[in-house]
């Protein structure tokens, strides 16, 4: 049931699975069937919220890796491959499209003159800063029907069960 009391789809599955196989505990489905149904709504919302900055979901994930970091917002190549869990054919293609469009450059390692450093440009910088403010309350508005308190035991219940 949902917190108002009326079913929802989810809950008419269930029922109706317990009707057809009383002999298997189907109780799982009542959570990860949400659990999918959000996934859902999270992927629209944040397609949603990238294309209002102008980028790809793939953009995202780099341009946003480089400014995690950090003034000054540059990572190798490799760092952004174990950041975004792509193959480095992947990110070479994925760092020449992004060069194309002025959001990241290359330059060389002060440190280790073989390393190359893929860098955010002030543009990039500006368009991921937009991204995330798009995502962030695209996000909120998904998460406004839990109080503060609600919100923070699903993230906590959320770690555990993604936790190793």
């Amino acid at each position: 049931m949902t917190s108002a009391g009326t079913p929802d789809e989810v809950d008419r599955i269930v029922a109706a699975w317990r009707r057809e196989r009383s002999d298997l505990d189907v109780s799982p489905l009542e959570v990860f069937s949400r659990v999918s149904r959000l996934s859902r709504f999270l992927d629209l919302a944040r397609k949603s919220a990238f294309a209002t900055a102008g980028l790809e979901g793939w953009e995202f994930d780099v341009l946003s890796a480089l400014r995690r970091s950090g003034d000054p917002y540059q990572l190798t190549a490799g760092a952004l491959v174990r950041q975004t869990l792509v193959s480095s054919g992947t990110m070479t293609n994925r760092i020449d499209r992004l060069l194309k469009r002025g959001l990241v450059a290359r330059s060389a390692s002060a440190q280790d003159r073989r390393a190359v450093l893929i860098d955010l440009t002030p543009a990039g910088h500006d368009l991921i800063d937009a991204a995330m403010d798009a995502l962030v309350l695209r996000e909120q508005e998904l998460l406004s029907k839990l109080s503060s308190e609600d919100q923070a035991q699903l993230a906590s219940l959320l770690r555990t069960l993604v936790s190793p």
